[in-house]
C-alpha cells in the first residue's frame, strides 16, 4: 500500500498511477476546512469585541491578530488547493500541521497554556482522524504534543516562569492521543462499516441481476406492480400473453389489461385477504395468481400468470407419451396372435367344402386381422420415431407422380385428383415422410368425397413472407363436424368405421419431425388440410 494516497478498492487512477480517493473524502476534507475558517473568524471577532475582557493576546496582541488573520487567510486558501483533487494525504497533513502551528501561535501570543487554546487542537485531531479513516492521526497528536511542549518549555527559559504547568502540559498531551486514539478507532470501523455496505451493495446488485435473468427465463409470465397500479417490472412470458407492457415511459396496468387491472385492485385493497382469492382466470387460457410484495397488500403485488392452453397441451403430451408406450407395448404382444388369426382365417377359406356362410364369415375375420395389423403398423412406426432424412428438391414433379402412383393403386380415374400449382418451389423435407403424409391424407379424403371428376384438389403456393410453401388438400365431402375439429389429431379419434385413429395423429408428428406442420383449415364445402413446410 503506498503510504501516500489512501487505498481503497473503489478509488480510480489518475494520470500519475496514484489512487484517487472517492469524493466523499473531499467532501470531508471541505467541512474539516469550513471548521478551520470558522475558528479563525471567531478568534479575530473575539479579540475585535471583547478583547479587553478576554485573555486572548494578552501577551501580544498584535502577534495574536496577525496570526488569527494568517490562519484565517490559510484557511481559506486551502479551498483553492482542496478544489484540485490532488494528493489528498499530503493536503491534510499540510491543513492538520497549519492546525498545530497558528494554534501554537495562538497560544504564545495569549499568555501559554492558561488560555485554554490548546482545546482547539482535540478538536483538529478528532476531525482529522475521522477524514483520513484513521491514518496518521497518532502521528497528528505527537507533533501537537511536541509542538505544545516546545512552547511551554520556550516560556519557561525566556520568562523564568516555573515548571509547574507541565503536568498540564502533560493532561494536555494524554487528551491529544486519547482523543486521536479514539477518532483511529472510530474511523477504522467506520471504514469497516463503509466496506461491508459497499460489498453488501455489489452482492444486492448482482442477486438483483441474476433474478433479472431468472424471471426473464420463466415459463409462467411476471409483472410487478406498486400500490399504485404502475408496472414496474415485466417479464418476456407476460408480455407475450399480454402485449405492451413495455412501452417507453411510465405503463399503467390499467391502460394495457384493463381487466386484470380491476381485479389487483379490488385484491390490493382487500388488506385481510377475506373478499379476494389469490388465484383467478382470466379468459379460458389464462390465469393469474397475486403475491404482496410487503407484508401488507397494499403495497404493491407480484402477479405471475400461467398459459393454461400451454399447460394443457404439456399434460396432453404427457398423456400421449404414456399411451404410446402402452399401445406399443400392446401392439408388440398382440402381433402374433393376430398372425395366426390372419393365417387359421385364411386356410379356412381355402378349404373346398366352406358353406358360403363360413366363407362369409371368414371374410369378416380377415378384414379386421388386417385393420389391427394396420393399427399395429402404425403404432409401432410412431414408437420408432424415425429422425428424418430432409432433402432439397421440386415439389411439382414429386406432385405428379405422387398423383400418378395414387390413382393407378386405387384404381381411380385419373381425373379424381387435380394438382394446382400457383409456383413450382423447392421443398425441404424427407421424400418418405411426404409421401406417407400425403397418402393420408388423401386416403381420408378419397374416403369422405363423392370420386368425382376434381373431388381431390391439391394446391400449391408460398405461404407467410415466401420462405414457407403451403400444400393443401381439399375434398368436396361434407366436412368435419364442429365438434369433432379440435380431436382431429388426437390418437385414436376416427370419424370411419374402418379406421385406426393413427393416420391423422402420425401424419402431423412426421410433420413435426420434418420442421413443418399439418393443420386443419376451416373452410365451406369440404374437408381442407394444410401442410407448410420450408422452401429449399
Amino acid at each position: 500500500m503506498n503510504s501516500d494516497e489512501p487505498s481503497l478498492q473503489s478509488d480510480s487512477w489518475n494520470a500519475e498511477g496514484w489512487r484517487r480517493p472517492p469524493d466523499a473524502y473531499w467532501r470531508s476534507l471541505q467541512l474539516f476546512n469550513g471548521y478551520r475558517t470558522a475558528a479563525a473568524l471567531v478568534l479575530l471577532m473575539a479579540v475585535a469585541f471583547w478583547g479587553d475582557t478576554l485573555q486572548f493576546g494578552s501577551r501580544d496582541m498584535r502577534l495574536f491578530m496577525i496570526g488569527a488573520a494568517s490562519y484565517a487567510a490559510f484557511a481559506l486558501a486551502m479551498f483553492a488547493i482542496i478544489h484540485t483533487r490532488e494528493h489528498f494525504t499530503w493536503q491534510l497533513a499540510i491543513q492538520v500541521g497549519g492546525d498545530i502551528g497558528f494554534v501554537v501561535l495562538l497560544m504564545y501570543a495569549s499568555g501559554g497554556l492558561s488560555s485554554g487554546l490548546g482545546l482547539l487542537l482535540l478538536t483538529s485531531l478528532a476531525a482529522a482522524g475521522l477524514v483520513s479513516r484513521g491514518q496518521l492521526t497518532l502521528f497528528f497528536a505527537a507533533i501537537a504534543t511536541i509542538a505544545v511542549l516546545l512552547e511551554h518549555t520556550y516560556e519557561i527559559l525566556r520568562f523564568s516562569e516555573g515548571g509547574a504547568q507541565y503536568a498540564q502540559v502533560g493532561l494536555l498531551s494524554i487528551a491529544y492521543f486519547a482523543t486521536a486514539w479514539l477518532a483511529h478507532t472510530l474511523a477504522r470501523r467506520s471504514l469497516a462499516s463503509e466496506q461491508l455496505a459497499a460489498q453488501r451493495e455489489i452482492d444486492l446488485a448482482n442477486m438483483a441481476q441474476v433474478n433479472q435473468l431468472v424471471i426473464q427465463d420463466m415459463e409462467h409470465g411476471v409483472i410487478v406492480v406498486d400500490g399504485e397500479g404502475i408496472v414496474r417490472q415485466v417479464n418476456t412470458a407476460a408480455e407475450r400473453m399480454i402485449g405492451g407492457l413495455r412501452g417507453g415511459g411510465v405503463v399503467a396496468l390499467k391502460d394495457r389489461a384493463p381487466a386484470l387491472h380491476a381485479r389487483v385492485e379490488q385484491w390490493l385493497r382487500d388488506q385481510q385477504g377475506r373478499e379476494t382469492p389469490d388465484a383467478f382466470d382470466l379468459g379460458a387460457n389464462l390465469r393469474a395468481r397475486l403475491v404482496p410484495v410487503a407484508p401488507r397488500r397494499g403495497a404493491g403485488a407480484v402477479i405471475f400468470l400461467e398459459d393454461l392452453a400451454r399447460i394443457k397441451a404439456e399434460a396432453r403430451q404427457l398423456k400421449l407419451a404414456a399411451l404410446g408406450r402402452l399401445t406399443a407395448n400392446i401392439a408388440h404382444e398382440i402381433r402374433n396372435p393376430l398372425g395366426a388369426i390372419s393365417h387359421a382365417a385364411e386356410l379356412l377359406q381355402e378349404e373346398p367344402e366352406v358353406s358360403a356362410g363360413a366363407q362369409r364369415l371368414t371374410t369378416i375375420i380377415r378384414d379386421n386381422t388386417r385393420r389391427l395389423d394396420r393399427m399395429v403398423n402404425n403404432v409401432q412406426t410412431l414408437n420408432r420415431g424415425e429422425r428424418a432424412k430432409r432433402e432439397r428438391f421440386l415439389l411439382a414433379p414429386y406432385l405428379r407422380a405422387f398423383v400418378e402412383q395414387f390413382v393407378a393403386t386405387e384404381k381411380l380415374a385419373a381425373n379424381v385428383i387435380e394438382l394446382h400449382l400457383e409456383t413450382d418451389p423447392h421443398v425441404m423435407f424427407d421424400r418418405d415422410h411426404l409421401n406417407q403424409v400425403l397418402w393420408n391424407l388423401c386416403q381420408n379424403a378419397l374416403r369422405h368425397s363423392h370420386r368425382g371428376p376434381g373431388s381431390i384438389r391439391l394446391l400449391v403456393g408460398r405461404a407467410g413472407r415466401g420462405n414457407a410453401v403451403r400444400l393443401e388438400v381439399v375434398d368436396d365431402g361434407p366436412g368435419l363436424p364442429p365438434e369433432s375439429r379440435s380431436k382431429v389429431f388426437e390418437p385414436f379419434f376416427t370419424t370411419s368405421p374402418g379406421g385406426t385413429g393413427l393416420g391423422l395423429y402420425l401424419a402431423r408428428e412426421i410433420c413435426e419431425a420434418n420442421g413443418a406442420m399439418l393443420e386443419y383449415v376451416e373452410s365451406p364445402g369440404g374437408a381442407r388440410f394444410a401442410v407448410t413446410c420450408a422452401a429449399g
